[in-house]
């Protein structure tokens, strides 16, 4: 809490709202220029008063030097440049025309309870889009890299476009359409480009491998292209099953009811001859055991991977400032 009142007075309303170390504020004419020094000691206290408008634009950028993200609330002029710089700008609805007017958050009726409704909200947005973009991003991969070796060795597409239609519509557009509205409090955390590629990647190669290697397996038993085909098309609908599961962790009942229903549809394929005769799909019985553990290897493969990539993950804190008259 930071503010130009006496010190005293402010330490006395952070005592009332149960504020860390309040009965120890700091007089922010007593606080260093030097940034890093600074940032420390906004480490450290909680509460300080005495603060003016440059040095609570300063506070900002020394918090954000030591790699926090800073939300800054106010409401009067004096806290209009802490809110340009932070992170996020949250200002009060009776506030001053320019706090209001740098602020990327306006509480209309100045009440705080609106605000974590707001966090939910944007935790939901960001963490579902990284969601859904790993499994779009994962079929474009392996997607590719399959169309550009099959045309390097002149050989059919392991897919026809209702083959792709039912891996689309299983493992991307039904359930990613829920997955995209599902509830999600994981916080921002930055990085997204490069947690994303850092799964799509290699996770697509695997998917394109293991494809491939069924495919190949298939033509150099000689069995027919509709055999051939549907041996990719199991391959790829196991992994992209994976690839699902992977990206709904933790799994809710919501998120379970979804990959059980994606599941069930897979199954289905198969023992209706109407259905297997309208995605001109035929198991390749002569090689299927050998189909399913090139399936089932990849998948393995799979989750070594997400957990190596998960391991390299990590969340930065997350520092709030209250601004005051």
């Amino acid at each position: 809490m930071i503010s130009g009142d006496n010190p005293l007075t402010v330490a006395a309303i952070a005592t009332r709202v149960g504020l860390a170390d309040a009965g120890q504020p700091v007089d922010a004419r007593d606080l260093p220029d030097d940034t890093d020094a600074l940032g420390r000691i906004l480490e450290e206290r909680s509460v300080f008063g005495r603060v003016t408008p440059r040095q609570k634009q300063a506070m900002v950028t020394a918090l954000q030097a030591r790699g926090h993200t800073v939300a800054m609330t106010g409401d009067g002029v004096n806290d209009a440049l802490a809110l340009k710089l932070a992170d996020i700008g949250i200002a009060m609805g009776s506030g001053a025309p320019a706090t209001r007017a740098v602020a990327q958050i306006v509480l209309l009726d100045g009440c705080f309870e609106t605000l974590p409704d707001v966090v939910a909200a944007g935790r939901r947005v960001t963490a579902n889009i990284e969601r859904v973009a790993n499994v779009f991003i994962v079929k474009t991969a392996w997607a590719t890299m399959l169309a550009v070796t099959v045309s390097v060795l002149l050989w059919p597409y392991p897919f026809l476009p209702r083959h792709l239609t039912i891996i689309d519509t299983l493992t991307i557009g039904i359930p990613t359409f829920f997955l995209a509205l599902a509830p999600n409090l994981r916080r921002y955390t930055p990085g997204f480009v490069d947690r994303v590629l850092r799964f799509a990647i290699p996770t697509g190669l695997i998917v394109a491998a293991s494809v491939f290697a069924a495919y190949a397996l298939a033509r150099s038993k000689n069995l027919s292209l509709v055999e051939q085909r549907t041996g990719a098309t199991l391959v790829a609908l196991m992994l992209s099953l994976t690839v699902l599961v992977l990206v709904a962790l933790p799994l809710t009942w919501r998120r379970a009811l979804i990959v059980a229903a994606v599941a069930v549809g897979f199954v289905l394929l198969f023992p209706i001859a109407a259905v297997r005769s309208f995605f001109a799909l035929r198991l390749p019985t002569e090689i299927l055991a050998a189909t399913l553990l090139i399936g089932i290897a990849g998948m393995a493969l799979m989750i070594t991977v997400w957990m190596v990539s998960r391991r390299l993950g990590a969340d930065p804190d997350a520092i709030v400032l209250a601004g005051g008259g």
